[in-house]
């Protein structure tokens, strides 16, 4: 066997080597070959031609985006500081995958700014109480509305959570009062009922009394 055949081999086998792609379950991803999208990346084994052909990996589990803590106008003119946390994936397909390289720049930034126009838009057409008081509603219209966005983007939103919704100062002490108010009377009704009762026990005690005294 010639050195020529020998070095062939050798340079054969690297080659094969360096192209060789191992892509796990968690993960799917692109095949570019000289920059432009050529085929899917598919999970396990891949063979890619080194150096013409470049890959591009896509996590594609569940993840958790915290939004921060925004000021939102509600409808009854409160400006309540709110916190979202976005759960979504990229969608495992090869559609969504690619489009989720080539329809947005970063979509893990955009979600974010997504997610706080969205928030502002539904919430701003709520009053405070209905916000407060109906969060699995608005759990889920949040979720909708942000996922239809998000569609051509190759991903999918799994849930939406109102992490927390803080009203101005004056509104908390004010609903402080009002709970306080309300404990009292609570407070004031139970001790009022267990005195009537205590009384109408007591009577009942000293009914036979008068009726032995008076002979019957």
């Amino acid at each position: 066997m010639s050195i020529l055949v020998v070095f062939a081999i050798i340079v054969s086998v690297i080659v094969f080597i360096m192209g060789i792609r191992i892509v796990q379950p968690t993960n799917r991803g692109v095949i570019e070959r000289l920059g432009k999208y050529n085929r899917f990346l598919e999970v396990g084994f891949n063979w890619i031609i080194p150096i013409i052909e470049t890959t591009r990996y896509r996590n594609i589990t569940e993840r958790m985006t915290n939004i921060a803590s925004q000021e939102i106008i509600t409808k009854d003119n409160l400006n309540a500081k709110v916190e979202l946390v976005v759960y979504h994936k990229v969608k495992n397909d090869e559609e969504s995958v690619k489009k989720s390289y080539y329809e947005v720049e970063d979509y893990k930034t955009q979600i974010v700014m997504l997610a706080q126009t969205t928030a502002r838009n539904v919430i701003g057409n709520m009053k405070f109480t209905e916000v407060n008081s109906q969060r699995a509603m608005l759990n889920k219209l949040l979720a909708e509305t942000i996922d239809k966005e998000i569609e051509n983007w190759g991903l999918r939103v799994v849930r939406v959570e109102l992490k927390d919704i803080i009203p101005p100062q004056s509104v908390q002490e004010t609903m402080n009062n009002i709970i306080q108010a309300q404990n009292a009377k609570d407070a004031a009704i139970d001790f009022a009922t267990a005195v009537e009762t205590k009384a109408d026990g007591q009577q009942f005690q000293i009914w036979p009394v008068h009726l032995e005294f008076i002979g019957v």
